[in-house]
């Protein structure tokens, strides 16, 4: 058995539970996938898209519904190290990427204010563009259950409003395409389990304008998800199931015990209809 074989085999064997459940589970429960698809897979060279992209070679192969994959690795300017990384992971894991370059590091170089927000909306708006000359409908990217949670409290904490990330989105700017997160229900923690289990080594801040990268898990903190990450590491000593409330918390949403929200047409105050609507004490 070769090692990529290996490294598969582990995915639904000793990682079945909290890797290849849970990710059939998000893409039935969310509808990711439909028949017909062409879906590009879009790789950063993490871990994260490293496994995503394993996770959908073996759903295309043991599943019931017929789809293609194009496997897009977007270089925004990475140094040579990453670059290799990548390629050379790719290799071992038997995942044929193909890679397009562009320039989005030096057009954000000289960016002061939110230069990461620039860069990610850049990112996107690239990988969009390069799936649709490849006839794709739709893009994955490979956040996860942590991604969403974060999100959640980040939001709250940071934004002043209750916001997730969600499983699926139609595009704006792109007419007939979506952006899928097929890992929308698979922890970090088993990610990294599988990455140590089968000694696999990614790219984890590849940003050439944070080298030092403060950004990332490892990074020390400086980021404001980096915070909120913290913060729910601590929140899990003292009550095991905060993740899970966390991520209910925005499925279980009761609007009248809410004061206001908004969507893209209108926005309500619970005022708006208070009499008539006849409030109750809880």
């Amino acid at each position: 058995m070769e090692r990529y074989q290996e490294i598969e085999r582990s995915i639904i064997t000793k990682y079945r539970k909290p890797l290849w459940k849970r990710f059939i589970k998000g893409v039935n429960e969310y509808k990711l996938i439909n028949e017909g698809d062409k879906i590009a897979v879009c790789i950063s060279g993490g871990k994260d898209s490293m496994l995503m992209a394993k996770l959908m070679q073996e759903v295309q192969r043991h599943g019931t519904m017929h789809f293609d994959i194009e496997f897009l690795v977007m270089d925004p300017g990475y140094n040579e190290i990453n670059r290799q990384i990548i390629e050379n992971n790719a290799k071992l894991l038997n995942i044929p990427i193909k890679i397009f370059e562009t320039n989005i590091y030096d057009s954000v170089a000289e960016v002061e204010s939110s230069p990461c927000y620039l860069c990610a909306r850049m990112r996107r708006g690239y990988l969009y563009k390069e799936a649709q000359k490849l006839g794709c409908n739709k893009i994955a990217l490979g956040h996860h259950f942590d991604d969403v949670i974060e999100t959640i409290l980040m939001g709250m904490l940071y934004g002043g409003q209750v916001q997730t990330m969600m499983p699926k989105l139609h595009s704006t700017n792109h007419p007939g395409m979506q952006l899928i997160r097929p890992m929308y229900l698979v922890k970090e923690a088993d990610i990294i389990a599988w990455m140590h289990y089968n000694d696999l080594q990614f790219i984890q801040c590849a940003c050439r304008l944070t080298e030092n990268c403060n950004l990332c898990d490892n990074g020390g903190g400086g980021s404001k998800r980096q915070e909120i990450k913290t913060l729910i590491k601590k929140l899990r000593k003292t009550n095991p199931y905060i993740d899970m409330n966390i991520y209910r918390s925005v499925q279980n949403v009761n609007l009248n015990t809410i004061i206001g929200y908004h969507d893209n047409e209108r926005s309500y105050h619970f005022l708006d209809d208070y009499d008539t609507k006849g409030g109750k004490e809880c």
